[in-house]
């Protein structure tokens, strides 16, 4: 899949997580998403993304992919 998509997809996730106050708590939440949701190969694409630049990514999409990288359960 493009990286492009990916982004767009975390950002997406993300803009819904958004509303919640507590970001920490939203980064969870996202992150949970994607770990449901993805494909293993989905997670480490965006994962690397993040790695190199990541800087396409919002700001609690790319903290919700910093905890995902963060576990190693891609």
């Amino acid at each position: 899949m493009k990286i492009e998509r990916l982004i767009k997809m975390a950002n997406d996730i993300s803009d819904f997580f958004n509303a919640e106050s507590d970001k920490e708590l939203a980064a969870e939440g996202v992150k949970k998403h994607l770990l449901r949701s993805w494909d293993p190969r989905m997670r480490k694409e965006i994962i690397a993304y993040c790695q190199q630049d990541g800087s396409a990514l919002s700001a609690l999409a790319k903290a919700a992919v910093i905890k995902l990288d963060a576990e190693k359960t891609n």
